[in-house]
């Protein structure tokens, strides 16, 4: 991703939860000083770190959410083509020791989408419920690869990421940092009932210490649902493999908040090559994972 940013020549719009990446802070500001315009937004209770205060006295315009709900992407957009997003936030921890996955999508439209959310967020101020709904391009095709992109609140992902789960003929594979969508628990829940393979690891931390959790209600079920094994940090992907088939990924945890009030977008990959690729994370994960 640095290399991207240093290949910029005409712009780089930064949403980031947060950042403390020494190599992100420094090829942002030698872009600014080569002439690209460099734009940030983050959330504003993660904006107190030298790395974002150098940004700032660099002369990069950095706004904050300033809302109570959170500013939870984590994407960039270069140069009017180029897009990578996932789970990764621009921190140490996000990049040496959480699991995590980041999305580059070579794209006008779907960088005309993230570009029109990240103005919403930057140019007018508008965060969370504020936003309007309207994605110029949700549903794009690259190389023959359908591919949906949604935003939240305003684009309501849930119902889509229901729709897909009940539809589900063979399996479902999860990786879920924070899942306490009861709604799309039980869909899962629903087509293990109805004899389609339901598994997925969940992190350890966020089970132990969340008041409402999904964990429960599947191992009560008698899924191979597993705690997970990253001792040095956080199980962070927000990931659903549906029958090998289609990925639904991004910044979106399986809550309420990321449904109703944070900053969030998700992406709906359809392709078995994309699957495959997340099958192997998956596998990965689940061979370190706790036993039940």
């Amino acid at each position: 991703m640095n290399s991207a940013i240093d290949a910029a020549r005409l712009s780089v719009d930064v949403s980031a939860y947060s950042l403390n990446l020494w190599s992100i802070r420094d090829a942002l500001i030698d872009a600014h000083k080569r002439g690209v315009m460099v734009h940030m937004v983050m959330e504003t209770d993660n904006m107190d770190t030298p790395e974002v205060q150098e940004i700032m006295d660099a002369g990069i315009p950095v706004i904050g959410d300033q809302q109570q709900g959170l500013m939870h992407n984590k994407f960039l957009v270069i140069d009017h083509m180029d897009v990578w997003t996932g789970s990764m936030n621009y921190t140490t921890s996000g990049v040496y020791k959480d699991n995590n996955n980041l999305i580059h999508i070579r794209s006008s439209a779907v960088a005309e989408d993230y570009t029109d959310e990240f103005h919403q967020m930057f140019a007018f101020k508008l965060f969370g419920p504020k936003k309007s709904a309207g994605t110029p391009h949700p549903k794009v095709s690259i190389a023959g690869m359908p591919v949906e992109i949604y935003f939240s609140p305003e684009d309501k992902p849930a119902g889509r990421i229901l729709e897909l789960v009940q539809a589900a003929q063979k399996s479902i594979f999860f990786l879920a940092y924070s899942f306490t969508s009861s709604e799309i628990g039980s869909a899962m829940l629903a087509r293990a009932q109805a004899g389609v393979e339901v598994a997925g690891i969940m992190d350890d931390g966020q089970v132990k210490t969340s008041a409402v959790t999904e964990y429960d209600a599947f191992r009560q079920a008698d899924l191979d649902v597993r705690l997970d094994g990253n001792l040095n940090g956080l199980m962070h992907h927000k990931v659903i493999i549906i029958d090998q088939q289609i990925v639904i990924a991004g910044s979106y945890n399986f809550t309420g908040a990321a449904e109703t009030t944070n900053d969030e977008n998700v992406l709906i990959i359809f392709s078995s090559d994309v699957a495959a690729k997340y099958m192997q994370e998956y596998l990965r994960v689940y061979n370190q994972a706790q036993l039940p």
